[in-house]
């Protein structure tokens, strides 16, 4: 069953801009709990979607009206959508600034000093052979 957008073209244009299809989304419908009454006993009004390509899932059963559930269901859905594309696109820019760091030229000053520390490592640790250790010239 095809989502009827009715008046809600914002909906639609975000869908849209992110190339979610209709298609792509299962949704299906649970009897709600809590208050309510016999109205909660009759309808099924919580409305269940899952975006199959991400499998992202929502569970809407914010109001007593099944259609404004779907509706906010879709928004909530779309907001996770949105937010997992921005998670990756943030993602892979840090992976590009962090390969670019670690390519940059050093300074030379930066190389020679880098270097003078290990040459005083390797004295400090050549200072810390045991006398056995030490070849007799």
């Amino acid at each position: 069953m095809a989502f009827v957008f009715g008046n809600n073209p914002a909906l639609e244009k975000r869908m849209e801009r992110l190339g979610v299809n209709e298609e792509e989304i299962s949704e299906s419908f649970i009897r709600s709990g809590g208050p309510g009454g016999q109205n909660v006993n009759k309808t099924s009004t919580c409305v269940y979607l899952k975006h199959l390509p991400t499998g992202l899932e929502v569970k809407c059963q914010s109001r007593r009206s099944q259609l404004l559930n779907r509706l906010l269901a879709r928004h909530i859905l779309l907001g996770k959508i949105e937010q997992r594309i921005r998670r990756e696109k943030l993602k892979s820019q840090s992976e590009k600034a962090k390969e670019a760091r670690r390519k940059r030229r050093r300074p030379e000053k930066i190389k020679v000093r880098i270097l003078e520390g290990k040459h005083r490592r390797s004295v400090k640790k050549s200072g810390r052979k045991k006398i056995h250790e030490i070849e007799v010239a």
